[in-house]
């Protein structure tokens, strides 16, 4: 494979009401029950695992991360991604998500929507790629999600996918090729992009730390490398992830600009908010703005936390 097509197929895969028991019954969902409360429900973007917002839990609020399927620590993780490194057993291994398509993604977060759903307020946030698994979720059950997040994620309208949302000009600053020097295996083999996230491989840290955590210490950005799965489906990036109008257009959105993104550059953040706004005018995003990169330090995302929890009020 040349480095051109690599570079792509990389960027590809790098790379956002109250239920009543009628709703309920037309959705296929029980209805709500007990204390009225919200429960943050978010989805992971490329390579991530399963996580929650503990401070949203200490102010009051039920906070949840969707198990992606062929996205558990357990699958991915093997002794030779371990250190000393055996980067020969691991560019063989079999993938656990080389045929994770989107709708299982999808099929995930509506699982856990319903179960949420029954306790009070949903509020979906998707990260990044996991921009596009939250629309096609709130397209599936639109009358379970009361607000949809896209914190810097693909919402994709005009164009169909992430894949070509990244060959826009609005991308052409983007970093999310840094990721180049740390593949291991063939992807047409495998099925996924497997990043060695763990080498210490100078010139990779430095090209990471500048396209996702170019605020944060070193420390800070091998703490948040470590959290990460090699592996990512390569079927993903590429799927038609638009929503339909009178679905995912009717619920309230709202999204989490990154000013210093380089991985989904603010340039195509604006873009994606301008169209989704055109195709829906009278459900428009609320926009705010964090002063962070793609991948934020807890300091930073501070200011995240702070958003969702006014959100939620």
């Amino acid at each position: 494979m040349s480095d051109p097509t690599r570079r792509k197929t990389i960027q590809m895969a790098t790379a956002a009401g109250a239920l009543g028991v009628q709703a309920a019954a037309m959705t296929g969902g029980p209805p709500r029950r007990g204390r009225e409360v919200t429960t943050f429900v978010f989805v992971t973007g490329s390579n991530g695992v399963a996580s929650a917002d503990a401070e949203l839990t200490l102010r009051g609020h039920r906070s949840v991360g969707v198990s992606l399927p062929g996205h558990g620590p357990a699958e991915q993780f093997h002794v030779a991604y371990q250190a000393p490194q055996d980067l020969a057993a691991l560019a063989a291994l079999p993938s656990p998500v080389a045929r994770v398509t989107l709708d299982d993604y999808v099929a995930a977060t509506v699982d856990t929507v319903r179960r949420a759903a029954r306790h009070g307020r949903v509020v979906l946030v998707g990260g990044s790629l996991g921009g596009s698994t939250v629309t096609k979720a709130a397209d599936a059950v639109p009358d379970l999600v009361d607000l949809l997040v896209y914190d810097a994620a693909f919402c994709c309208t005009e164009l169909r996918s992430p894949a070509e949302y990244m060959e826009t000009p609005e991308n052409a600053g983007s970093l999310a090729g840094s990721v180049l020097g740390a593949i291991v295996g063939d992807p047409r083999e495998l099925g996924a992009i497997r990043v060695n996230w763990r080498t210490n491989d100078p010139a990779f840290l430095a090209a990471a730390k500048a396209a996702y955590m170019a605020g944060g210490t070193d420390g800070e950005l091998l703490a948040m490398l470590n959290t990460l799965l090699p592996d990512e489906s390569l079927l993903v990036s590429g799927t038609d992830s638009r929503g339909r109008p009178d679905a995912w257009g009717r619920v309230p959105r709202v999204y989490i600009r990154h000013s210093r993104d380089r991985v989904i550059p603010l340039a195509l953040q604006d873009r994606m908010i301008r169209e989704a706004d055109a195709v829906t005018p009278g459900n428009r995003f609320e926009v705010f703005t964090v002063d962070t990169s793609h991948a934020p330090t807890p300091e930073d995302y501070r200011q995240i936390t702070d958003i969702l929890d006014k959100l939620a009020r």
